[in-house]
Parts: structure tokens; C-alpha cells; sequence
């Protein structure tokens, strides 16, 4: 026999049947036998029927736990609304949350040490970078036949629901992203003789720099930000999407697995990329050890600034509808040249529910209802989060966000030029050696091409070629 939930999370049981064989010496017993087998299964009946509740007996409780990263605000928000409708659904449960909320940096740590402890863990957040890791490790549950049955995957923009699958099969739901995009202080670009739109190209892009630097020397502002934090690459690989140049590609021939991961970003394109990097950093701007996420630039310790969607969260809410008047967007990393289209990485968190969840089936439920765009949208609002959801971006909940987001509507046709890193175990390694990379050519100690023809032998032998 088959036991099913209701959500889709099946228990497999055996059962053994036999054959009653009556005989002509037994006939004459045969009418009592079933006389008695009828009463059995009337005494029986009750036990067969789920009990019902009687008045004053305590629903079931339930304490869905979650580990989820910073900032705090928005899982109270989300969770608060989302609990609301599931306990709706569930009458006759109670059911509540326990959830920590932790600092970026110890977020994937403690999550894996919880894993790995098989400690029961039912909801958590899920940097797009450590999928793969997750899911190859085992710990995280397969959604692939949960989000079939839901088929709600059209509603995604594809590459946001491509990221949350790993080896053809669904083990996150990207719930919000972010982008990348060109900032800018409208009165320092005017008082430098800079036309922002020259910022769009390599060349233009170098060319403002020197004229912000002559304008701006002594006044504490730097012309433009150059990132030299460890999240560097994040910054660079939008100039090699641009070109067509990729981080890893299918190559066969692998010692084990036959095909596989080979590193590719140490292409004509990668190397091309990271020599604009060094040519920004020969026009004098500085790499920028430090970084603070945006707030320099809401500080206006810059003039220019390459940063993410969250850039916005450091104005104060009441001046959003008027900081079009000071500051600038352009949604775009520059270009090679004119004419060329070009790319931006999204960002973002996905949800998943771990292996050990003692909950699983409501849990679903729950993370479900949280991507509803009718409890997720008042949060992406608030915070000014990108949706993954269509619906959301561009259906009838956009002209509310368009109203309440500072250039909304150029952040979300980013969208379409957004490319998301590899869902591999092996990423955060290989993130680490074009880091390495970029840093030896902030330094001077190698030229693009060895640093990154270096980096990819080490990224080789992450990936098990050898």
C-alpha cells in the first residue's frame, strides 16, 4: 500500500495479503464465518476513520524552524503574512515559527553545520552561489515533483528559475533578485563637463574618470568606484557575459564523470575584460578594499558607482521621489563599444527546505504561499527588491512598485541582460581563484592573461581534471 500526503511528500509501506480457501467439509461454517468477520469490522470501523475534534481538545501543534540571513526586517514581514494564511488553511493546527536570523557571512556556515548535524531544520535561505554545494551535499530536499504539481514555473523569468535547479532537478525557489547598475551624482558629472551618456562605453567610461578626478581633486571625492573587496568577480564577470565569454562549460573527458565543468573564463573574452579593469586602474581610480555596499556612494564619497538594485536602501524612503533630481541611473555595465548589449549579474535569495525537515509538507506549503505575489510584493516594495516573478514585474502589482521604487522600471528591464553564476558545488572555489586573479593585476604582479590562465589551472583541478 502507498501512503500519499496531502502535499506530495510520499511514506512507502508493504503489505501482505493471503487466500481464504473454503472447502465442501466448511461450507456449513462458512455463514457463521462471516457473520462474525461483519461484527469484527463493525467493532473495527471507528479506528478507521480519522478522530474527530470534540470540543475543548487541542488542535496538533506545529513549530516550523527556519535560518535565514539578514536584514531581519523583512523575514518579520514576510513570515508574519504568510503564517497568517497557512494557519487559515489549517483550522484545526497550531501552527507557529521559530526562525534565527543571521549575518551574511555566518549564514552558510551555520546552516551546513546544522545539516551536516541532522539537526531538524524545516525552512532557510539560500545564497544562489551555494545551491549546487546544498544540493550535491544531499541536503536539501528535490521539489522537482512538488513544483510540477504547483506548475507555476512559467511565471519565473527563466534564468531566475534556472537557478534554483541543479543537475535537472529543483531544489530552490528563487523568491527575489537584485542587478547591477551604473549610479551616478547628476551635479558632479555637470560641474566635470561629463555627458553621463559617454560613461556607456569602455573608452568614455576611462575618459569621464580623468575629467571627474581634475574636477573634483581635494573635495574627498573619488571619480569612479572600482571594487578590490573578495566579491570582485561579481563585478568583472558582467564585462565577460557581455562579450559571450563564460565561467565554465560542458567539456568531455573527464577522469571520473565523463563530462563535466572545465573552467572557460581565461577566453579571449575574460582576458579582454579583465584588461579593462586594469586599464581603469592605470587612469588612476583605485580598487577599493572596503566596501560598504552603497553607502559610500549615498555618502558621496563617489561620483560614479557600479552597484547593486540595494544601492537605493541607503536614501532615506521619504526622498525617493525626488532623488531622480540628484541622482542618476544608467541600467548598464559599460560596453566595449557603441552599439554593443550589454549584461549584469542578478543576485538574490532562493528558499529551500533541508533533508532533516520534520515538516516538510508544510513547509511547502509555506514557502508557496511566501512567493505569492500578493505576500511577496508589499516586502520587494518596502525594501526595493527586484521580483523573479513576472506577474509581479510586469503585471498588475509593477505600477504600484513603479511608484514607490526609484527607477523601477530601467532596474527591471535589467532583467533581460541578467546572467546568474553556476549552481556547482565547486563555484565558491573557483569564485576564489578569479579573485586571486583580479587582485594580482590590481597589484601589478601578472598580466590579465597569466593571472587568468593561472587561476583556470587551479579552478581545473577543483573541478577533478587532472
Amino acid at each position: 500500500m502507498r501512503k500519499i500526503d496531502s502535499i506530495g511528500f510520499d511514506n512507502d509501506s508493504k503489505s501482505t495479503g493471503g487466500r481464504i480457501t473454503i472447502n465442501k467439509y466448511f461450507r456449513k461454517d462458512f455463514k457463521l464465518f462471516c457473520i462474525l468477520a461483519l461484527v469484527v469490522l463493525v467493532l473495527a470501523a471507528p479506528s478507521l476513520t480519522p478522530p474527530k475534534m470534540v470540543q475543548g481538545q487541542q488542535p496538533a501543534q506545529v513549530t516550523i524552524t527556519a535560518i535565514v540571513a539578514e536584514p531581519k526586517e523583512r523575514w518579520d514581514a514576510l513570515f508574519a503574512d504568510a503564517l497568517a494564511k497557512l494557519r487559515e488553511k489549517h483550522p484545526d493546527m497550531t501552527i507557529n515559527i521559530d526562525y534565527r536570523v543571521l549575518p551574511y557571512a555566518d549564514t552558510r556556515k551555520q546552516i551546513l553545520t546544522a545539516m551536516a548535524g541532522k539537526t531538524p531544520l524545516d525552512l532557510i535561505s539560500v545564497d544562489q552561489i551555494w545551491l549546487g554545494e546544498f544540493a550535491q551535499g544531499g541536503f536539501l530536499s528535490d521539489l522537482t515533483d512538488l513544483t510540477n504539481s504547483w506548475n507555476r514555473s512559467s511565471e519565473w523569468y527563466k534564468a531566475n528559475w534556472d537557478g534554483g535547479i541543479y543537475n535537472g532537478k529543483v531544489y530552490g525557489i528563487w523568491a527575489w533578485t537584485d542587478v547591477r547598475a551604473m549610479w551616478y551624482w547628476k551635479d558632479i558629472l555637470n560641474q566635470s563637463g561629463v555627458n553621463p551618456e559617454s560613461l556607456s562605453t569602455w573608452d568614455g567610461y576611462l575618459d569621464a574618470s580623468k575629467k571627474v578626478a581634475n574636477s573634483t581633486k581635494g573635495k574627498g571625492i573619488e571619480a569612479m568606484h572600482l571594487v578590490g573587496a573578495s566579491h570582485s568577480p561579481d563585478m568583472w564577470y558582467p564585462y565577460l557575459w557581455m562579450q559571450g565569454g563564460e565561467i565554465v562549460k560542458q567539456k568531455t573527458g573527464h577522469p571520473e564523470n565523463g563530462t563535466y565543468w572545465f573552467p572557460s573564463y581565461n577566453s579571449t573574452e575574460g582576458v579582454k575584460a579583465l584588461e579593462f579593469l586594469k586599464e581603469q586602474v592605470n587612469a588612476g581610480i583605485k580598487p577599493q578594499i572596503n566596501h560598504f555596499w552603497g553607502q559610500e556612494f549615498a555618502d558621496k564619497k563617489f561620483a560614479v558607482m557600479l552597484e547593486g538594485s540595494w544601492l537605493l536602501g541607503h536614501f532615506n524612503r521619504t526622498d525617493w521621489n525626488t532623488l531622480d533630481n540628484n541622482v542618476g541611473m544608467i541600467p548598464m555595465f559599460p560596453v566595449p563599444k557603441s552599439g554593443d548589449t550589454s549584461a549584469t549579474m542578478m543576485g538574490g535569495w532562493m528558499l529551500g527546505i533541508p533533508q532533516t525537515s520534520t515538516n516538510k509538507a508544510l513547509s511547502w506549503e509555506l514557502l508557496s504561499i511566501m512567493v505569492q505575489p500578493d505576500v511577496l510584493a508589499p516586502m520587494l516594495e518596502k525594501y526595493a527588491y527586484l521580483p523573479t516573478q513576472k506577474q509581479i514585474a510586469e503585471g498588475q502589482y509593477s505600477d504600484q512598485l513603479a511608484m514607490s521604487i526609484p527607477y523601477y522600471k530601467e532596474l527591471i528591464s535589467m532583467l533581460s541582460i541578467g546572467h546568474s553564476r553556476p549552481s556547482i558545488s565547486e563555484y565558491p572555489q573557483i569564485a576564489d581563484n578569479i579573485r586571486q586573479a583580479i587582485d594580482e593585476v590590481y597589484l601589478g604582479v601578472k598580466e590579465p592573461k597569466q593571472a587568468l590562465d593561472d587561476a583556470a589551472k587551479q579552478s581545473a583541478e577543483v573541478l577533478g581534471w587532472s
